[in-house]
């Protein structure tokens, strides 16, 4: 699988100070100020530390919805969080959710033998966001791309924790392919994970789901086989190809989408 180009990284510090600054054109609503902040989480299941990246729109948090988003193979919060998923986000008014942008680096967000990257991001991670933030735990989505995506549908089984479930060109494989040594430690570790296999036997959600892809994605063929065996199976599913294939360009052309899908399924 092609490693993702993440979108143009723009300093953190300079996207808040532009975003907090910036004004509206005459006789329009202004957008809502963000406030994108860093802290460190010295996780103990990872025996690490990582960097947390959190934005919260003017007012604070509390009681809005929560959206994780989970970065690609190579990405970082920093190269996913660009301007025009920061201005999608401040359109959103007070509709926007708060935004958690993990640090994964390339553990493919689930537990395995290199290290236990899922339970991260649900013992540690979100425990940890809804309280600096004060976002309404019972109000949580989680969406990604890429291997980010991936680990958004694969997170999203456990069921009564999300209000929405988002892949955006997620890395899924249908069993036999080549790629599968890519993300997993063996046959086993893909069978515990494989979504495919999965949705054949029952549909593991009971939020609303969205996965969309490119039309010259190499993914698209799995992609498409999980959402209509999900939707065979009764599940929520809003399914979409675009032209596009598997980079930043793709990606940076759809935030707007995706956060008004999550901002309605949690609303």
């Amino acid at each position: 699988m092609r490693r993702p180009a993440p979108s143009s990284a723009v300093p953190l510090a300079l996207i808040a100070a532009v975003l907090v600054a910036s004004g509206c054109s005459s006789g329009s609503k202004p957008p809502t100020p963000l406030h994108v902040s860093t802290f460190e989480l010295q996780s103990k299941l990872l025996g690490k530390q990582l960097d947390q990246v959190l934005v919260t729109p003017q007012g604070g948090g509390h009681g809005r919805p929560l959206l994780v988003f989970l970065h690609g193979y190579g990405g970082d919060p920093a190269g996913t969080l660009d301007d025009r998923f920061l201005a999608a986000l401040r359109r959103l008014g007070d509709r926007a959710p708060v935004v958690l942008l993990p640090d994964g680096q390339v553990g493919w967000w689930h537990d395995r033998d290199e290290g236990r990257w899922g339970s991260y991001v649900l013992q540690e991670v979100i425990p940890a966001a809804l309280q600096r933030s004060g976002a309404d735990p019972d109000r949580v989505a989680i969406g990604g791309i890429s291997m980010g995506g991936f680990g958004a549908l694969n997170l999203g089984r456990h069921r009564d924790r999300f209000c929405a479930v988002g892949g955006h060109s997620p890395a899924v494989y249908e069993r036999g392919n080549d790629d599968i040594s890519f993300g997993f430690d063996n046959a086993a570790d893909f069978d515990r994970n494989d979504l495919i296999g999965i949705a054949r036997k029952h549909s593991p959600y009971d939020t609303p789901v969205w996965i969309d892809v490119g039309d010259r994605d190499e993914l698209r063929p799995a992609d498409a086989l999980l959402a209509r065996e999900l939707r065979a199976r009764g599940a929520e599913v809003s399914f979409h190809v675009w032209p596009g294939s598997h980079d930043g360009a793709y990606w940076d052309q759809h935030f707007a989408r995706y956060l008004r899908f999550y901002a309605d399924a949690c609303s």
